[in-house]
C-alpha cells in the first residue's frame, strides 16, 4: 500500500488516472476513509483527472494521529502530503469536514490551490450543527454497537428517497459493518471537536481562488443556508444546488455532481 511519510507518520494515500496536468484532491468528510470515493468519484474523475485520495492521520491505512488538532492541522498535513508527493499546484474538493480543511487550506498554503470546490461544508458551526456534533461526540463515547453509530448518521446524510430503499439501505449497513469503522471512537471524537472549533467566517474573503459551493437541496446536516455565507463572502464563488440529493449528494446525484465538478474544473 501506498504511503507518505509526513513527520515520522505514515499517510496512506492513492494516485489515480493520468500523470499530466493539474490533480485533483479530494478531501473526506468526518468519520469516513478515502475508500468513500472509490465508487462514485474515482472513476468519473481519473477517467480525465489524475485523483489524489488520502486518509488522515489515524484513518484507514494511516498511522495514529496526535492527540489533538484543528482543522487548520489538518489543512498543513494536506500540505506536506503534497510537498512528499512533490505536487505544487492542486485542485481541492473537499466534503463537510474536508470542506473545512480545504477553507484553511486555501488560506494557509494559498499557493498550493488553483481551483476549490467545497460540498456540504460551513464557514462556522450554528447552534443546530454545535449541538448535533456534540450529540455525535457523546454516543461515540458511549462506544456503541457501530450499527447504531451508521444508523443516525443515515438519518442526517440521506435523503428521505435513500431511506425508503431499504435493500439499499441494509445493505450500505451490512457493508460498513463488515468492513468495520476506519477509525476509532476517540479519533472521531476529536474529528467532532475540530468541525465544533472550525471558524473561516471573517477571513472568506482572503481566499481568491476560484470556488464551486455544491449541496444537495434536501441536505439537512449542512442545508443550503450554512453554503450562502460561503458562496456569498469568497469573492470568485458560485453556488450550485442540486435538486436531487441531501448531504450524500455525491451519491445520491452522482453523474450530475461529478458533471459539475469536472465543468468548473475545466471552464476557463
Amino acid at each position: 500500500m501506498p504511503h507518505a511519510e509526513i513527520e515520522g507518520r505514515r499517510l496512506y494515500y492513492e494516485m489515480h488516472g493520468p500523470e499530466t496536468g493539474t490533480p485533483l484532491v479530494l478531501a473526506m468528510g468526518i468519520g469516513g476513509s478515502c475508500r468513500g470515493w472509490l465508487p462514485a468519484q474515482v472513476p468519473a474523475f481519473s477517467a480525465r483527472r489524475r485523483t489524489l485520495i488520502f486518509d488522515y492521520p489515524g484513518v484507514g491505512g494511516s498511522d495514529p494521529a496526535p492527540e489533538a488538532f484543528t482543522t487548520a492541522d489538518l489543512a498543513d498535513v494536506v500540505a506536506k502530503l503534497l510537498d512528499a508527493l512533490g505536487l505544487p499546484k492542486v485542485d481541492l474538493l473537499g466534503l463537510f469536514m474536508g470542506g473545512m480543511v480545504a477553507q484553511e487550506l486555501a488560506l494557509r498554503h494559498a499557493a498550493r490551490l488553483r481551483r476549490l470546490i467545497l460540498v456540504g461544508t460551513y464557514a462556522r458551526p450554528d447552534a443546530k450543527r454545535r449541538m448535533l456534533l456534540t450529540q455525535w461526540r457523546e454516543l461515540a463515547r458511549l462506544d456503541p454497537p457501530l450499527e447504531i453509530l451508521i444508523r443516525d448518521r443515515l438519518l442526517w446524510t440521506a435523503q428521505d428517497e435513500t431511506i425508503e430503499q431499504t435493500d439499499l439501505i441494509e445493505a450500505m449497513i451490512e457493508f460498513f459493518k463488515r468492513d468495520g469503522a476506519p477509525l476509532t471512537a476517540d479519533l472521531f471524537v476529536r474529528q467532532c471537536d475540530a468541525c465544533l472549533a472550525h471558524d473561516t467566517e471573517a477571513r472568506l474573503g482572503d481566499i481568491q481562488h476560484p470556488t464551486l459551493v455544491v449541496c444537495g437541496r434536501n441536505d439537512q446536516l449542512t442545508p443550503p443556508s450554512l453554503h450562502q455565507p460561503l458562496a456569498e463572502r469568497i469573492p470568485d464563488a458560485r453556488r450550485v444546488t442540486l435538486s436531487y440529493g441531501a448531504h450524500l449528494v455525491m451519491v445520491e446525484s452522482a453523474e450530475l455532481f461529478n458533471h459539475s465538478v469536472l465543468q468548473f474544473l475545466e471552464d476557463d
